[in-house]
């Protein structure tokens, strides 16, 4: 009895058939990319960093928050858990996660002397974003977060050795490192002395990895009558350091006697 092969269904070539494992429900690559679509050219907010270490100097911090702001530029604030007892210990002010906004503006108003002499509320605080030391998950850690740079103000020599390492034990060291290997600026305004040959070795890689080491070393050229004029000295020379156009102190220009003719006046 001859057999019939009419009946049944052609086999399919090896290449058509399923290897085992091979998904064959995967979607076939598109013959053309959806077109890109055109950026929107709109004003973006860019903020400064100022990290605030435990290092004594809380005065220096302040007098930078507020030439910033004074400039108009955007502020993100870290403030370290040391950095919160030097500020209990030289101000009396509690700073607390969940009013940081009232603990700032109180911070703000006071003068190197522990007085009140600068007008500071919430509102004008409205271009300042706090993000908690151990928020290693907030905007600034991370490289795409759009940030001009950093200014860590004091810095205290613990402070300058988790950086130099690259610790990144807080999210204040965290947003050094991500400021240094994006390549913006880092001004550092360590406060500390005398210095020992291990942090001084610290600010040496500092410098060699971009950042500008800025001790919070007051000059007397400019005529200091006060001690805030003296605080103000670092925060100008810091400003300084980041571009940031500001009034603190009175620039050299060159003539001798500058300095004793503002104090006769």
């Amino acid at each position: 009895m001859s057999k019939d092969y009419s009946a049944k269904t052609p086999s399919r070539r090896a290449a058509d058939r399923p290897r085992p494992g091979r998904r064959t429900d995967r979607p076939r690559c598109p013959d053309r990319l959806d077109p890109v679509e055109p950026y929107e050219h709109t004003t973006r907010r860019r903020p400064w960093v100022v990290g605030v270490s435990g290092a004594s100097g809380t005065p220096y911090a302040a007098a930078v928050v507020r030439g910033l702001l004074a400039a108009g530029e955007a502020v993100d604030l870290v403030v370290s858990r040391a950095a919160r007892l030097t500020l209990l210990d030289e101000t009396g002010i509690r700073f607390r996660d969940g009013h940081w906004q009232r603990d700032l503006a109180s911070w703000l108003a006071l003068g190197a002397d522990g007085k009140e002499h600068f007008a500071v509320d919430e509102a004008a605080l409205a271009d300042v974003r706090h993000w908690a030391a151990g928020d290693l998950a907030a905007g600034p850690s991370s490289g795409s977060y759009p940030a001009k740079g950093m200014l860590i103000v004091p810095a205290s020599t613990a402070c300058v050795a988790g950086v130099a390492l690259g610790l990144s034990k807080d999210l204040l060291q965290r947003v050094a490192s991500v400021t240094l290997k994006e390549r913006r600026p880092l001004i550092v305004a360590v406060r500390e002395t005398p210095l020992s040959g291990q942090t001084l070795r610290q600010l040496v890689a500092l410098d060699d990895a971009g950042a500008v080491v800025l001790p919070a070393s007051p000059a007397f050229y400019a005529g200091a009558t006060h001690i805030q004029d003296l605080v103000d000295f670092v925060a100008g020379r810091a400003l300084d350091a980041a571009e940031v156009p500001h009034r603190l102190y009175r620039r050299w220009e060159g003539e001798l006697g500058g300095a004793s003719a503002r104090g006769e006046g």
